[in-house]
């Protein structure tokens, strides 16, 4: 389902509806609520002072917010147009929530986690066309994005920018290398992982001075198993020890931070720069923990 799509359409209906009751609709209804109010004066006249309504005035004002009253097809089309209106420029240009589905990302990111997009940061995109509008900054490598997957763009990714459009990414003896430099790795405390009821080994990798952790189990074979076909396979080499690959032009090498448990750039190939989404920079809920609400890299 395209939501944004969905919401698209909502704020066109909803808006019709307001403009039309704004140029049409409202200015009868003030019209019929003068001439009944005007009516209720001539007949307050006619009856003269003994017959009159001792509660004229609260008559008159019940009688026109009668006539004022928008039906109801109105105030539920017209009313709701300036609440959607807001989400869908919020969604489309500014921020979209997303809820983390699976454990790819741990331990940054955990299941569960709702977190915030940025959808600027990388260049305001129109919604539903995909056009790029403003330039905005390039990716970089350490960076945590949201993306359409390339297999199914109805399905949403999020893993973090490992390779950068011309770069050599090598992932081989679970060590990861990038233009024939390996990215520093510092051991870390063992990473008690509740979905898998065990611990994991962690380290802290170092990504062009940007760190972050991850979970890297050495005991698990370094080879891919399943690696699909996916356009420009052949920048890719795999072997007994892992792969190779040259990134193409206007693409990127994804990875999750869990490397035994994540499916990515390793399997499907490369993220397309116009299937970025955005930047994911903050768990703004986790029910299971609230002490997890704020910032991430």
């Amino acid at each position: 389902m395209n939501f944004a799509l969905i919401l698209f359409v909502l704020v066109i209906l909803t808006g019709v509806a307001w403009v039309a009751d704004k140029l049409v609709f409202l200015p009868q209804r003030r019209r019929a609520a003068e001439a009944a109010v005007a009516e209720f004066d001539r007949q307050q006249v006619r009856v003269g002072e003994r017959f009159a309504d001792e509660n004229a005035a609260q008559t008159r004002a019940r009688l026109r917010d009668d006539k004022l009253r928008q039906p109801w097809w109105l105030e539920y089309s017209a009313s709701f147009f300036p609440v959607i209106l807001v989400v869908f420029v919020v969604r489309s240009f500014i921020v979209e929530p997303f809820k983390i589905p699976s454990g790819s990302m741990v331990p940054t990111l955990l299941v569960g986690d709702f977190i915030l997009v940025n959808k600027f940061d990388y260049g305001i995109r129109l919604p539903i066309v995909n056009t790029k509008v403003t330039q905005g900054r390039p990716l970089q490598r350490g960076d945590v994005v949201v993306f359409r997957y390339p297999k199914d763009e109805s399905v949403d990714y999020i893993k973090r920018v490992i390779g950068l459009p011309g770069d050599t990414v090598a992932y081989q003896d679970k060590q990861l290398t990038i233009n024939g430099k390996p990215v520093a790795e510092t051991p870390l405390p063992d990473y008690l992982d509740e979905e898998r009821l065990g611990y994991a080994k962690q380290f802290e990798e170092d990504l062009d001075g940007r760190k972050n952790a991850i979970l890297n189990n050495p005991a698990v074979p370094p080879f891919i198993v399943g690696a699909e076909d996916y356009p420009y396979r052949d920048n890719c080499t795999y072997n007994a020890r892992g792969v190779i690959c040259k990134v193409p032009p206007g693409n990127y090498f994804m990875m999750g931070d869990n490397r035994d448990n994540s499916a990515d750039s390793r399997y499907w190939g490369f993220a397309p720069d116009q299937n970025i989404v955005g930047r994911a920079f903050f768990i703004w809920m986790n029910f299971s923990s609230l002490k997890r609400i704020g910032l991430f890299h």
